[in-house]
Order: structure tokens, then C-alpha cells, then sequence
């Protein structure tokens, strides 16, 4: 990617000022000018863009709130976030990511570990708990616990 730059940048800056100059000496400071650019170019180092399903310890909107039996459990709400909702007539199911961009598709009555999907709203999921409380998930990756929904 960093040749195509140099390449681009030397066939804007060179070609024009070479074919128009008069002088020798020009054409040798340009020259040294556009290598100097080159070299600190090269030097700028590749960033690798960011996968966006690949979440990370930072993104979790209640990382420090996570009960401790959650925070051990690999298929807890907590580590998961809403992707998507289709409610149907007959079906409805809901897509949530994990923090490795793995999907999990869940319809209702289905269980994520020891909750169940129970209902779904137009912008949340509601499971139950074993307990018979309620985990709220939202668009927002924000899960609330609640007695009733």
C-alpha cells in the first residue's frame, strides 16, 4: 500500500516539475525532496484495521457490574451482544455476537446456557432465568436483570 503512495506521490510531484523546469539544479532538489518524503514514508508503519464483531474486555457496557458466576460462565448474556431481531407471525428469533464474531441465532423457547428465550421487544430480548427472574439485552449491549418485563 505504502508503494502505491510513493508511487502516486512521485508521479504527481516529479513528472510536472521535471518536464517544466529549466535548470538541472532543480530537478536534483526536487529529486532529494521527493526521496526525503519517500523515506518518511516508509517509516510510517501498516495498522491493521479493527474487526468489528471482535469485541474486547472494553466494550462490555457492565464490565465491572458482571456477577461472578457470570463472568466465568462462557455462554453468559453479558459476553454477548444483540446483532439483530425478526419477529414473525409464527417464528421470531434474535442474533447475538460473541467476543470472538462467533453468531448465535436463538428463537423463542431456546436456551442461551441455563436462560431461556422468552419473548423479544423491537429493540431487546428477554430471557428467563432459572430463578424465574428476567435478563434484558438491548441494542446498546446494556443487560439489566429484572423480576418482571
Amino acid at each position: 500500500m505504502s508503494f502505491f503512495k510513493i508511487l502516486i506521490f512521485l508521479s504527481l510531484i516529479l513528472i510536472p516539475t521535471i518536464s517544466f523546469s529549466d535548470s538541472h539544479d532543480q530537478k536534483k532538489e526536487v529529486l532529494e525532496q521527493v526521496k526525503e518524503i519517500a523515506k518518511e514514508m516508509e517509516d510510517d508503519e501498516e495498522v491493521p484495521l479493527n474487526d468489528p464483531f471482535a469485541g474486547n474486555e472494553g466494550t462490555s457496557s457492565m464490565s465491572g457490574n458482571i456477577p461472578e458466576d457470570e463472568q466465568e460462565n462462557e455462554l453468559s448474556l453479558y459476553n454477548f451482544k444483540l446483532a439483530g431481531l425478526i419477529s414473525g407471525k409464527d417464528y421470531s428469533y434474535i442474533s447475538i455476537v460473541n467476543s470472538g464474531g462467533e453468531v448465535l441465532t436463538l428463537s423463542l423457547g431456546q436456551y442461551l446456557g441455563k436462560i431461556q428465550l422468552v419473548d423479544l421487544r423491537l429493540n431487546e430480548a428477554i430471557f428467563k432465568k432459572e430463578d424465574g427472574k428476567f435478563m434484558i439485552i438491548d441494542f446498546n449491549s446494556q443487560v439489566r436483570e429484572a423480576d418482571d418485563y
